[in-house]
């Protein structure tokens, strides 16, 4: 079958932003409005297409991105809705890694809030394009102009209005839209789907003048042609202004606003507008850049005669269909029964059916083209981050980056028969999400499962129990803590064992030494003259690395260090690759342990939202929980106290939270980065790990 719309009439958008700016009610209104969905679907009544899954529908918020397709203006449009909790990050990351495009949501009352900014930058990690609506403008304290403001100054985008809200808050009537310069009224008799266009009244010239102005100065700023006619104050059409706000978009020199109330179906028809009219089409987004499997840089075109490339950045397992792998398709075509290489692991698969998804339901296809996202049943040894495509001409994508988990819980069967049944389930669930790890500990035998956050690890349980039937109980929630060095140290360690026969002999010289946070391990060889022969070398950093995961001090990963092997020995008939590698663990522990140790825990940037006259309280129960506050803002009648604090003392913070402001506080809190622990804490933290080992003995 052949594809259904042009390359230059897809669109591969994401709706993205903060937990309840309204993402998946915006979606589900596009979903009407292209008469993908005939029913108005609502979040708060558990019946939104998009959030299909049972915890969705109880808890009222997004856990897993959702794709979809629909049609608008003769163009085909592939929706991908994001939750905007911290803790289901890894949903935003890697749908932002194929989108050409985002829109960003924000409340007209709450502005840019904490996940807006991390969904924000994730997008500029990834250079996509984006536009912004402000949704809401139906609620009371809606403040379009005070949010185009933080826009600018919060997320450093140069915000341009396209429309106008008339009215706000309960008497929200409607739009003003610049670009054609009239106003837009939405009959509520038809659900919103069919709207007026009139002439602006006095009153609204005045505002629309000064906004209209504005919007041609800075389309102006970007376009000779614009710029002069501008100058001689002719008359400029909608169609040269589209022109120029579409390429400047592109480029990222301004951010075109829209504003709406998606709830009160008014404004949606103009944000599925300007989807088509300026963020990129497949061809406008520069080809993709691979590697061939020897190193080299290569290069994809987007059209369907290329050569067959696409990225995994989603697995699903489906009780009906067995294993989806989502796959965003970048050149080329995949034709259902077809072979395909799975370049990053070296595996030839046969490609079973293939479907184009509308949130949990499959619509089956024959092929699917260059800019397409659908699913695929076949690849089983696929995992997210992985580049399928054709055999003759291999390519590797650059795979996704994914954070690191910063809570772990132990979970237990309640029997014996669980077992088995649990180790199955978390490996499925471990293949959906690469931010849930499941590990052992050796010495318990216990199993643990890490995550982003108590929610995250609450919902993974509760799927265990209605998806998998397991039932598991679960530990006291453990921080992942890590540890680092602080000086550089250097090491020489000789390794002999004489037994019966050949003995055991290596010998190391080695600098070790502390690097950025962040950054990791690193691992250089300046060994000369053959001192150590080189096949022992791999054996020497892998005797460094196992090492390192153990944990030396406390039992915690090592992270952020150098390691320089500088020279050593060997032994023509005692050494060996075991003997090297034992060595270099013997080493690493000894300089470790003389680099003046430290232990690192996980910090977390909180915000809290208060009225003002808990804000004293909300503040300095922050800092008797070693927080740093890090400033104040007034939003409305309320406050937000923003503020670093360790993990290790937010467990059971929401409770907390509501008894100390009789609930009328909230709050939400994403990782920012590793830091340092006080000494006396970090000796009490791993006196009490030693103390649960005893007791456990």
């Amino acid at each position: 079958m052949p594809r259904e719309f042009p390359l230059n009439r897809v669109r591969n958008i994401g709706i993205m932003a903060h937990i309840d700016a309204g993402k998946t009610t915006v979606t589900e209104r596009i979903l009407f409005y292209t008469g993908r969905s005939h029913k108005l679907g609502e979040v708060h009544d558990g019946q939104a297409t998009m959030d299909w899954m049972a915890q969705e529908q109880e808890r009222g918020i997004t856990i897993t991105s959702a794709a979809t397709t629909c049609s608008w203006r003769d163009h085909q449009i592939n929706v991908i809705d994001t939750p905007g909790h911290v803790d289901f990050t890894v949903e935003v990351e890697r749908s932002l890694r194929v989108l050409d495009g985002v829109v960003g949501l924000f409340c007209a009352v709450g502005g840019v809030e904490p996940q807006s900014e991390t969904v924000w930058r994730q997008a500029e990690k990834y250079s996509v394009p984006r536009i912004g609506f402000v949704n809401k403008m139906d609620r009371e304290g809606a403040d379009f102009y005070g949010v185009i403001e933080q826009i600018q100054k919060h997320l450093g985008a140069n915000a341009v209005p396209l429309t106008l809200p008339i009215g706000g808050g309960a008497e929200f009537d409607g739009i003003i839209d610049l670009v054609k310069n009239v106003a837009v009224y939405y009959d509520n008799d038809d659900q919103g789907a069919s709207f007026r266009e009139e002439a602006l009244t006095a009153e609204q010239e005045v505002v629309a003048d000064e906004w209209r102005r504005n919007l041609l100065e800075k389309t102006a700023e970007v376009d000779e042609h614009l710029l002069e006619k501008f100058c001689a104050d002719e008359e400029v059409t909608p169609d040269e202004v589209r022109s120029v706000i579409r390429r400047a978009t592109h480029e990222h020199l301004i951010c075109p606003v829209l504003c709406g109330s998606a709830f009160k179906n008014k404004g949606v028809q103009r944000l599925l507008d300007a989807v088509i009219d300026y963020l990129p089409s497949p061809v406008d987004v520069p080809p993709i850049i691979g590697a061939c499997l020897e190193g080299q840089p290569i290069e994809r075109t987007p059209k369907d005669e290329g050569r067959f490339a696409a990225l995994a950045f989603k697995v699903v397992s489906d009780k009906h269909v067995g294993k989806l792998i989502y796959v965003r398709v970048y050149s080329g075509a995949l034709n259902a029964g077809s072979y395909v290489l799975n370049s990053s692991q070296g595996k030839r698969q046969r490609v079973g059916r293939l479907f184009k998804m509308h949130a949990n339901r499959q619509e089956m296809v024959d092929a699917l083209y260059t800019g397409e996202i659908g699913a695929v049943v076949g690849l089983s040894d696929t995992v997210t981050g992985d580049t399928i495509c054709c055999e003759d001409n291999p390519i590797v994508l650059e795979a996704i980056e994914f954070p690191s988990p910063v809570i772990s819980v132990s979970a237990h069967p309640e029997d014996r028969k669980a077992r088995d049944k649990l180790q199955i389930a978390l490996a499925k669930l471990a293949e959906e999400d690469p931010t849930f790890v499941v590990s052992s500990d050796p010495e318990t035998d216990d199993t643990i499962i890490s995550g982003m956050g108590e929610l995250h690890l609450e919902i993974i349980l509760d799927r265990l129990a209605r998806e998998f039937g397991v039932v598991v109980e679960s530990g006291k929630p453990q921080v992942a803590y890590r540890e680092t060095l602080t000086t550089t140290i250097d090491v020489n360690e000789r390794f002999r064992k004489q037994t019966g026969g050949h003995g055991q002999y290596a010998h190391v010289i080695f600098k070790i030494e502390p690097l950025d946070p962040g950054q990791g391990f690193e691992f250089e060889n300046e060994v000369k003259g053959g001192n150590i022969p080189r096949e022992y070398i791999p054996s020497i950093e892998k005797g460094i690395i196992g090492t390192m995961k153990e944990g030396v001090w406390a039992g915690y990963p090592v992270v952020d260090v150098r390691v320089t092997l500088v020279d050593g020995s060997h032994h023509d008939v005692d050494s060996s690759e075991m003997a090297f590698r034992t060595c270099a663990s013997m080493a690493f522990k000894r300089g470790f342990m003389k680099g003046n140790p430290e232990l690192l825990e996980p910090v977390m940037r909180l915000s809290v939202t208060t009225p003002e006259e808990h804000s004293g309280s909300v503040a300095g129960n922050i800092c008797s929980k070693r927080g740093r506050i890090l400033g104040m803002d007034i939003q409305g009648n309320a406050q937000i106290v923003k503020a670093l604090c360790p993990l290790a003392n937010l467990f059971g913070y929401s409770t907390e939270l509501r008894n100390m402001t009789q609930g009328r506080a909230n709050f939400t809190m994403h990782f920012e980065h590793y830091e340092a622990m006080p000494f006396a804490i970090a000796e009490e933290v791993i006196e009490n790990k030693r103390k649960r080992q005893a007791e456990r003995g």
